[in-house]
């Protein structure tokens, strides 16, 4: 079994920026694949960032390349999620996840996730 815990979420303004923070626990080797999504209303889940805190090769999906950060505490066992230059697109609810698989072409297969953590940017 795993665990997450995801925390930070919160109503930041345009141009603003959020670190969201996720605290692992259970099976979670430092080879396993973890990663980020999220999901607004109406609209599906979409998958953000993607990497083995093992390896140095990191996905990050178009629309967030560049704005966002992706890192590791592996002492803490917390992962974390720098997001700067929020738009209001941005906002949803935001999960952090052990993946079973994922790839630089945008295909994933989760594991397991938190019950997230809210983001609102407001305009």
């Amino acid at each position: 079994q795993v665990q997450l815990v995801e925390s930070g979420g919160g109503l930041v303004q345009a141009g603003g920026s959020l670190r969201l923070s996720c605290v692992t626990s259970g099976r979670t080797s430092i080879t396993y694949p973890m990663g980020w999504f999220r999901q607004a209303p109406g609209k599906a889940r979409e998958f953000l960032v993607g990497f083995s805190r093992s390896s140095s090769d990191i996905y990050y999906a178009d629309s967030v390349r560049g704005r966002f950060t992706v890192s590791s505490d592996n002492a803490k066992n917390t992962i974390y999620l720098q997001m700067n230059s929020l738009k209001p697109d941005d906002t949803a609810i935001y999960y952090c996840a052990k993946l079973k698989y994922y790839s630089s072409s945008d295909t994933v297969i989760y594991d397991y996730w938190g019950q997230g953590t809210q983001v609102t940017v407001s305009s």
